[in-house]
C-alpha cells in the first residue's frame, strides 16, 4: 500500500514510526505529552495490530470471494431443467437431459402433487441407465467376440435413483402441487446430478431460415418467441469453411457431413451473404432473451448452399433515395401488387403474360428474394400490397418486414389476400376494419337502393357479386 512507505528525508525508521505512532499517543499517553522519541520496540507494537487488523480483514474478504465464486461456479456447472407453466394451460412441460445423454420431455398436471411427477422422473432415469447399460454392454460383447474372448456378463441391475426437489436449501414437500413447487431458482437433483430450474426462460417456439438463399439478398430467419423478444435475443451467424481450405482458428466443430464452420462477423438478426459465400451453406446460432436473461441456444442450418444472385436488380437505383427511414414528420408509402404464385404458375402466365420471363424467375422462392430487398431498401413507413399468398405473408414477408421494424395484418379473399404492413415506431394499431364489397352490398342497409337497382339488370348483378374485392381499413 503507498501509504506504508517511509519519508526520503530524516531517519526512515524513527521518523516514520513517529508519523504513525503520533495520532494513537495523544490520547493521554506519557510519551506523547512529553514529546520524547519512542523507542523502536514501541513502534512494533503499535503497528503490529494494524497489520493484523488488515489482514484478518483481507483474509474475510478473499474467502468470501472464493466462497461467492465456487457457488457461482457451481450454479453454471449445474445441468438445466427448464419448466413451462402458463395459467391458461392445464399441463406444465419440464424439459431436461439425463446423464446417459438421452433428453426427456415431460407433461404433468398443474394440479398434481409433485410426489407423484418425481417418481416419475426417477423411473424414467432408471430405464435411462438400462438401455446406456445394455447399448453399453452389447458394443462390448461385440467387440470382445471378434476377438473369440468370453461375452461380458450381465451388469448389476441399478437400484432406481433418489430423486428431490430443493427450494432455497429446503426440500419442497411432496404433497405441494406442481404449479407451485417448480419455482424459478430451485434445483432438482437426481442420484448425484443436480439441474437449476428455470421457469418460463425466454424460448423460440419457431425458427426456421428460408428454402432459397441468394448472395446479395438479405436473409430472415422466421421466428417466434415466447418470454422474449428478437431484440433482447442474441444471434450469431456461421459459414462453411469451403472444402480443401484451412480450418480457421476460430472455427467451430460439430458433427456432420460438413464439420467445419467459420464466423461471418455478423451478430444481428438479418445476414446478408456476400460472393464469397456461393455454394456454401449457413449455420444460425440464436440464443433467446427478453432484457433480463436468456433461454436455452438453438442452432439451425441452412437446407441449401448460397446461390449466386442476379447481378443489379432495377429498384437498386432506386434504393439510392431510400438509404434511410424518414423523420417523424413525413411518412413514406409504398403500394405494389406481387404477383400471387397461384397465378404466376399457370401455363396463361407463362406463354401470355410473361412470355419474357425464365422459368427459374417466376418460381416463388426466387421471386421472394427480390420481394424481400427491394421492399426492405425502401425503408418505408407503410407498406400496401395486393395479390399475397397466405404462405408468403406468414413464412416470408412477415419474417422480412418485422427484422426491419414493420408489422403487419393480412386478410384473405379467396386465393390470395391484402397485406399492410406499418412501422411499429411511428403508427399503432387501433382497430382493424376489412371490408368486403359483395358482403357490404348485400348485408349493409346502406347501401339497399343500389342493390335494388342491380336487381333490375340480373346481368349486372350477378357480375358485380362475383367481384372478390377487399377493403383494409386501419
Amino acid at each position: 500500500m503507498s501509504f506504508l512507505r517511509p519519508p526520503s528525508t530524516g531517519s526512515p525508521r524513527s521518523e516514520w514510526g513517529r508519523s504513525r505512532l503520533l495520532p494513537h499517543l495523544r490520547a493521554g499517553s506519557p510519551a506523547s505529552d512529553s514529546g520524547s522519541r519512542v523507542p523502536s520496540a514501541a513502534r512494533f507494537m503499535w503497528r503490529l495490530p494494524g497489520r493484523a487488523a488488515l489482514r484478518g480483514v483481507r483474509s474475510v474478504v478473499e474467502q468470501r470471494s472464493r466462497a461467492e465464486a465456487a457457488s457461482e461456479q457451481a450454479a453454471c456447472a449445474m445441468e438445466r431443467a427448464v419448466v413451462r407453466c402458463v395459467p391458461s394451460e392445464p399441463k406444465l412441460s419440464l424439459s431436461f437431459a439425463l446423464a446417459d445423454g438421452s433428453h426427456k420431455n415431460m407433461q404433468r398436471d398443474q394440479s398434481e402433487p409433485l410426489g407423484r411427477a418425481l417418481s416419475r422422473i426417477a423411473t424414467n432415469a432408471l430405464k435411462g441407465h438400462a438401455k446406456a447399460a445394455a447399448a453399453k454392454k452389447n458394443r462390448k460383447n461385440r467387440a470382445q467376440s471378434g476377438g473369440g474372448e468370453a461375452c461380458a456378463p450381465e451388469p448389476a441391475a441399478a437400484c432406481e435413483p433418489v430423486v428431490k426437489l430443493y427450494y432455497r436449501e429446503e426440500a419442497v414437500a411432496d404433497d405441494v402441487l406442481n404449479v407451485d413447487a417448480w419455482q424459478d431458482g430451485a434445483v432438482l437433483q437426481i442420484g448425484d446430478v443436480k439441474y437449476k430450474v428455470e421457469r418460463n426462460p425466454p424460448a423460440f417456439t419457431e425458427l426456421q431460415l428460408p428454402r432459397y438463399i441468394m448472395a446479395g439478398f438479405p436473409v430472415c430467419p422466421k421466428l417466434s418467441l415466447e418470454f422474449g423478444d428478437s431484440a433482447s435475443s442474441v444471434f450469431r451467424w456461421y459459414k462453411e469453411v469451403k472444402p480443401g481450405a484451412a480450418e480457421p482458428a476460430e472455427s467451430s466443430s460439430r458433427p456432420g457431413p460438413s464439420s467445419a464452420w467459420t464466423e461471418t462477423g455478423v451478430a444481428e438478426r438479418v445476414y446478408t451473404p456476400c460472393n464469397a459465400d456461393i455454394g456454401l451453406r449457413l449455420k444460425l446460432h440464436c440464443t433467446p432473451g427478453n432484457g433480463q436473461r436468456f433461454g436455452p441456444s438453438r442452432e439451425l442450418e441452412s437446407v441449401c448452399p448460397v446461390e449466386a444472385g442476379p447481378g443489379t436488380c432495377t429498384f437498386d437505383h432506386r434504393h439510392l433515395y431510400t438509404k434511410k427511414v424518414p423523420e417523424d414528420s413525413i411518412i413514406r408509402t409504398v403500394s405494389y401488387n406481387i404477383l400471387a404464385d397461384t397465378y404466376a404458375q399457370t401455363e396463361f402466365s407463362r406463354t401470355v403474360l410473361y412470355p419474357y420471363c425464365a422459368p427459374y424467375a417466376l418460381e416463388l422462392d426466387y421471386r421472394q428474394n427480390l420481394i424481400q430487398k427491394e421492399l426492405t431498401g425502401y425503408n418505408a413507413d407503410l407498406i400496401c400490397l395486393q395479390e399475397v399468398d397466405r404462405e408468403v405473408f406468414s413464412d416470408s414477408l412477415v419474417p422480412a418486414l418485422e427484422a426491419f421494424g414493420l408489422e403487419g395484418v393480412f386478410r384473405i379473399k379467396q386465393h390470395e389476400g391484402l397485406a399492410t404492413f406499418y412501422r411499429k415506431s411511428k403508427f399503432n394499431l387501433l382497430s382493424q376494419h376489412d371490408i368486403s364489397f359483395q358482403e357490404a352490398l348485400e348485408s349493409d342497409p346502406l347501401h339497399k337502393d343500389l342493390l335494388e337497382k342491380l336487381a333490375l339488370n340480373p346481368l349486372a348483378q350477378e357480375k358485380v357479386l362475383q367481384r372478390s374485392s377487399v377493403l383494409q381499413v386501419k
